[in-house]
């Protein structure tokens, strides 16, 4: 077995667990968590692993979505899918393309037969293995056949990408329907509806991700909290994506007028700032993961309503 990073700094003292919440109570809970991250980070350039996964994301991420219409298809059926994307189209900024890009990528997979799906895997898998890898570099602890154990332990989460890209399509044809009425309360309810399905569909892979990809086995209560702390950061980021693409933006200009090749490296910027945030929530599970069993482990007869007496499977 090989270390694949240096052993972490001590963790810090975490606040006395019997103190009642109080305004200086939330404040040193808060600095506890951002000096555990902040020791993680340690020796680390999070910049440098986040480019990695996304390395792995721009393989992964096109057979992934295509997996996952095909599947989503079978279930549902291909029209309804087929359906259902005209108002995912119907919502998405013309300026840059983003609706034909994404009719294009529904058809090829509703599309796509038996030996395509399969031939789809290996490419696909890759994210698991660079997820599992990345996750690694914030730890101390030893692994073996890291690609192999990656690619296998994500696999089980395709098959439920029906149900989870299904509602997100319920959604977007709800929000297209929203965006025919006038009025602000028809503009935010477009945008909480949006902005939840989505995070309720990152909820479930970012679970599986952290529980069972990574190299590691985190509590329940903090595994949820990090995955929907997680998921709603990068719900929002995503919304800052469809702002982003309804932006009159000329992306060929800094790339000799080449709109193809501007079109592809803003694609793998926002990648870049989606895996920043993925690997953040981590951190920030991981260090809250180590508050609640170092709560346990300093008042094991805490009372139930106080910090550090979290219950057991937490």
């Amino acid at each position: 077995m090989r270390r694949l990073s240096g052993p972490l700094p001590a963790a810090p003292a975490p606040p006395p667990a019997r103190t009642p919440w109080s305004r200086a109570r939330v404040a040193a809970e808060t600095g506890y968590l951002a000096a555990s991250v902040q020791r993680r980070l340690r020796g680390r350039d999070l910049a440098l692993i986040a480019a990695g996964l996304t390395f792995y994301a721009g393989i992964a991420v096109v057979p992934l979505l295509l997996v996952a219409v095909r599947l989503t298809g079978w279930v549902a059926g291909a029209d309804e899918v087929s359906r259902r994307t005209d108002g995912l189209t119907a919502i998405l900024p013309s300026q840059l393309g983003a609706p034909g890009v994404v009719r294009d990528l529904v058809d090829a997979g509703l599309g796509m037969d038996v030996l395509g799906l399969l031939l789809a895997v290996l490419p696909l898998s890759l994210y698991g293995e660079g997820l599992r890898r990345a996750l690694l570099r914030f730890s101390s602890r030893r692994d073996t056949l890291t690609g192999w154990r990656g690619r296998l332990l994500g696999l089980p989460l395709v098959l439920v990408t029906p149900l989870l890209l299904y509602p997100v399509l319920l959604a977007a044809d709800g929000m297209a329907s929203l965006a025919e009425q006038p009025g602000a309360g028809a503009a935010i309810g477009r945008f909480a509806l949006g902005y939840y399905s989505v995070l309720f569909a990152l909820t479930v892979p970012l679970a599986w991700g952290y529980r069972v990809v990574a190299a590691g086995r985190l509590g329940w209560t903090a595994l949820a909290c990090g995955a929907l702390f997680t998921a709603a950061c990068l719900s929002g980021f995503l919304q800052g994506l469809v702002l982003f693409l309804s932006l009159p933006l000329d992306l060929g200009a800094p790339f000799g007028g080449l709109t193809p090749v501007g079109a592809a490296v803003a694609i793998a910027l926002w990648l870049f700032l989606l895996h920043l945030v993925l690997l953040g929530g981590w951190l920030v599970t991981q260090a809250l993961d180590e508050r609640i069993t170092a709560g346990r482990l300093s008042s094991p007869a805490a009372p139930a309503g106080l910090p550090g007496a979290a219950p057991p499977g937490g």
